[in-house]
């Protein structure tokens, strides 16, 4: 017989919402063509129209221009009423042809404004040009009979006529394209409600079709649950379904539930009549023979024997103090050491001992008819605080059943107590004779210790009067003692200020980090992925807004990596890590980063390299390009215009001072950044380098910047055994060159670069360079990021994010929506875990570390410790970056770190790896 095809629930109503969702989609095509082809009418009548009626007025105050200015200048003679006439007159023929033009589609409307213009002309040539002409010549009498007929009134209010009967059409024009849109209009509104009701009615049917199929199937696991409610507690009757989808699998779990419940009755009821048999008991072996019978008539047992440690000079021995189904006393033996035999080790392991497989010598069960061999032996010991202090056997006909061996375990567990405390009952019996004949003894030696009382106290008043002569003596000492230990206490505390400031700092640091980068976080995500307008619904201004947003969220982030930085170093918490780098890839890296900056400020950017400088130097290649970036980004900075020049090359032999020979070192390099920028004064060249300092105010409001960069450039070029100089004239330009040794050997003592650096500053200056250098000339070409294609990898993955701040949750949710997966969120470490056990598995997990009830670490450790997720990636997230916390976060669990703010680009690749993987 076939196996029945599963349906579930979830597959019904995906299908019904896709039928739904389908039909939604094709309404909103219609819809939406409809829509468009409305909006381009619309917006024809709207630029069309008013554009023919914005000329037609134009044309007609030129006209109108031309005879004031024509009136004004016969009435005074004043030239400068000709002026409006001149211009008027040169201009409404570009108004005409523009008109013209725009009408191309009407030539009924070309015609009428062909008519226009020759009434225009006219009137220019009849009235305008000749009356301006004898008002020129001062022919007053000619102007006087012009003006008795006044020809040019005529043709003003026929042109008048002919624009007012152009404006007529076209009013009625764009009523008869507005009337016409009004019907169209409407004709979509009834199709949209057609398309509306359609949907509703498919939706209706598959709702109706959906619900019975659940709700039927429902109603016959609800009609079998409520008749065994009404059974009274009768747990026999058992959920029959035959639909193929969850609510079987419902009913298969109630089934198993309903015999499970039934189970723990059964075992309920039993442990309780068990324990309440042990009141009233007295003794021990009145215990043991009423609990051999119960647990016995319980489980069904044929056999058992009960023994009770007690302990004798071989050590602890186990006497048997009750059998059941004993056959004149040979129902097992009488005593038995702890370790002896089958009963022995187990009471030795403390464990229990099921044997199925007994063998044939085994003690027989007697009855009636003869003696038959048991199937199952059941041994367990009685623990009291950890130690066995009673072993029971027993032996039955069949075998005992993993609720039978259940049931004795669980009132075993009680019985311990039980038997130490009727031995305790026994014992405090036997002391309490013993106590009574001891107490007349000490009646009679209290009062002999009653008369040596008296005389003890009068030798301890002798005694007191010593003691007080002592104190005062110790108190003078204690007084002395005292002011030395509070001015100890007094510069300790100093100590521990200094220390506790700097800790505080440290702590405030971090914190100011994780406060600022967690709102950070969220705008550069979201003004991110509003720059890029994937949905195209931004205008040009508003993606310039976006811009500028995250252009400045990222100089803040720039700054505040660097008062970190310029703290670490303070406090000597920066590591430098010394590795191999590749110094022929320098040029190429620095032309990749500052090209297009170069190109923007039309500035030309040089780079010359010596053929002598090595390939691999020895040094912290990360510091290193830090310094060259923070040197190079201020030369860009204050150029306005010339160049920017990078030389690059090995310090000679000859140049090398004393203290530079005694670096330990492979060789030194001599990094120059030369501009044509604005300079420095010479008085300010060591102020520059100081933390939160520039050359003056006017540097700050014209340029920017916190004057942190050199700070930080001199103090990691201290740290990689070098130093920075500086040669510059105000208003020509400045050249910053960093002296760096190799350090293959490790690092070297700053005392000596220091003083290596003093000795070299005057010798460099007045040494020229005999190096060879090559110039390295590339095209300026900025380089364009590609984005991968990430579909395939991130596509309906299941993600949680646990994260205390919305804005993060809402910034990643969007984002990581957009990849195709499916979002979970949790606020905390608690709600991760809750959720991680009671929905289905997730293939990733983007973990926060600072959160409230419950951090990341360990939330992380539970995750891999007590759900035992080994394999479950997990990314952390923080905003407090600060020293070790990378390796904090990859021991408690994490598979790799991330430091907010995030960018999207590094965390998608991050997400790709541990995802493929």
């Amino acid at each position: 017989m076939e196996k029945k095809m599963r349906f579930g629930i979830k597959s019904k109503i995906i299908i019904g919402y896709l039928i739904v969702i389908v039909c939604l989609f094709i309404a909103f095509i219609v819809l939406n063509s409809q829509i468009s082809s409305l909006q381009k009418e619309r917006n024809f009548i709207i630029d069309h129209d008013i554009e023919v009626h914005d000329l037609t007025n134009r044309i007609e105050k030129h006209l109108l221009d031309m005879e004031t200015g024509q009136r004004g200048y016969i009435i005074t003679g004043e030239a400068s009423y000709l002026e409006p006439y001149n211009s008027a007159a040169s201009s409404w023929e570009k108004d005409y042809n523009a008109l013209y033009q725009l009408l191309n589609n009407n030539p009924n409307q070309q015609e009428k404004l062909e008519k226009i213009k020759g009434s225009i002309q006219d009137w220019i040539e009849a009235a305008g040009e000749p009356t301006i002409a004898l008002k020129k010549e001062n022919n007053t009498k000619e102007l006087q009979q012009f003006f008795e007929k006044d020809p040019g009134r005529q043709y003003m209010d026929d042109i008048r006529s002919q624009f007012t009967s152009f404006r007529n059409v076209e009013k009625k024009s764009t009523e008869t394209r507005a009337t016409e849109l009004d019907e169209k209009n409407q004709k979509i509104k009834i199709g949209l409600y057609g398309l509306l009701l359609f949907v509703t009615l498919i939706s209706l049917a598959i709702a109706i079709v959906l619900s019975n199929s659940i709700v039927n199937t429902i109603k016959e696991v609800t009609q079998t649950i409520k008749r065994i409610t009404a059974s009274k507690g009768e747990l026999k009757g058992r959920i029959k379904v035959r639909s193929n989808d969850e609510i079987k699998d419902l009913g298969i779990a109630t089934n198993a539930l309903l015999e499970n419940i039934e189970e723990r009755n059964w075992l309920q009821t039993n442990i309780a009549h068990a324990v309440t048999m042990y009141q009233g008991i007295a003794s021990v072996d009145k215990l043991a023979e009423k609990f051999l019978f119960t647990v016995s008539e319980m489980t069904g047992a044929s056999f058992g024997a009960f023994y009770v440690r007690e302990e004798n000079d071989k050590g602890d021995l186990f006497v048997k103090q009750a059998a059941f189904a004993d056959r004149k006393g040979d129902a097992g033996r009488e005593s038995f050491l702890i370790g002896e035999g089958l009963i022995g080790q187990a009471a030795l392991e403390k464990r229990t001992l099921v044997i199925n497989d007994v063998p044939d010598t085994y003690q027989l069960i007697a009855s009636g008819l003869g003696d038959v061999k048991p199937k199952s032996i059941f041994i367990v010991p009685v623990l009291f605080e950890d130690e066995v202090i009673a072993v029971i056997e027993l032996a039955s006909l069949h075998e005992f059943t993993v609720l039978e061996q259940e049931l004795i375990s669980q009132v075993i567990e009680t019985f311990g107590l039980t038997i130490n405390g009727v031995i305790r009952r026994m014992e405090i019996a036997r002391l309490l004779k013993e106590s009574q004949a001891m107490t007349e003894e000490l009646q009679a030696q209290s009062e002999e210790l009653q008369t040596q009382s008296e005389e003890l106290q009068m030798q301890s008043e002798e005694l007191r009067m010593i003691n007080e002569q002592l104190e005062e003596r110790t108190k003078d000492a204690e007084e002395k003692s005292f002011e030395l230990e509070a001015a100890k206490e007094d510069l300790e505390e100093k100590a521990y200020q200094l220390e506790l400031n700097s800790q505080y700092k440290s702590e405030f640091l971090a914190n100011m980090s994780h406060e600022l980068r967690t709102p950070l976080n969220s705008i550069l995500i979201l003004s991110e992925m509003l720059e890029e307008n994937s949905a195209k619904t931004l205008s040009e201004d508003e993606e310039e807004y976006a811009r500028i947003i995250h252009s400045s969220g990222k100089d803040l982030l720039a700054l505040i990596n660097d008062i970190l930085d310029l703290s670490k170093v303070e406090s000597g918490k920066l590591d430098v890590l010394l590795a191999e780098m590749n110094m022929s890839e320098l040029p190429d890296q620095i032309e990749r980063n500052f090209s297009h900056v170069a190109e923007q400020k039309k500035v030309q950017l040089k780079i010359n390299k010596a053929q002598d400088v090595p390939n691999i130097i020895h040094t912290d290649e990360k510091r290193f390009q830090q310094i060259v970036k923070n040197l190079l980004s201020n030369a860009f900075k204050f150029t306005e215009s010339g160049s920017v020049t990078v030389s690059i090359q090995r310090v000679a032999d000859h140049r090398l001072t004393t203290a530079m020979r005694t670096v330990d070192t492979d060789c030194w390099l001599e990094i120059a950044v030369a501009d044509t920028g604005i300079g420095i004064p010479k008085e300010k060249h060591q102020l520059i380098f100081e933390a939160f300092q520039q050359a003056d105010g006017a540097t700050v409001r014209k340029y920017g910047g916190t004057g942190l960069g050199l700070s930080i450039c001199s103090e990691f070029a201290k740290l990689l055994g070098g130093w920075i100089s500086l040669s510059s004239e105000v208003g020509k330009g400045s050249t910053f060159t960093l002296y760096l040794p190799s350090l293959s050997n490790g690092l070297v003592d700053y005392e000596k670069v220091n003083f290596a650096y003093e000795e070299v500053a005057v010798s460099i200056e007045e040494a020229e360079p005999e190096a060879e250098i090559t110039e390295i000339d590339h095209p300026v070409q900025p380089v364009e990021p590609s984005l991968p294609d990430d579909e395939n990898v991130f596509q309906d993955k299941r993600v949680l994010i646990v994260d205390d701040d919305q804005r993060n949750i809402f910034a990643l949710k969007t984002a990581l929506a957009k990849q195709g997966m499916t979002i979970m969120t949790a606020h905390n470490g608690i709600e991760c875990l809750e959720m991680m056990k009671n929905s289905e598995p997730f293939d990733l997990i983007l973990m926060d570390i600072m959160m409230p009830q419950m951090d990341g670490y360990e939330a992380m450790q539970k995750i891999r410790g007590e759900l035992k997720l080994v394999d479950l990636p997990i990314i952390a997230l923080t905003a407090k970056a600060m020293k070790n916390d990378r390796e904090k976060c990859l021991e408690a669990g994490a598979s790799d770190y991330i430091s907010k703010p995030l960018d999207l680009n590094q965390l998608f690749s991050v997400m790709r790896v541990w995802l493929v993987n």
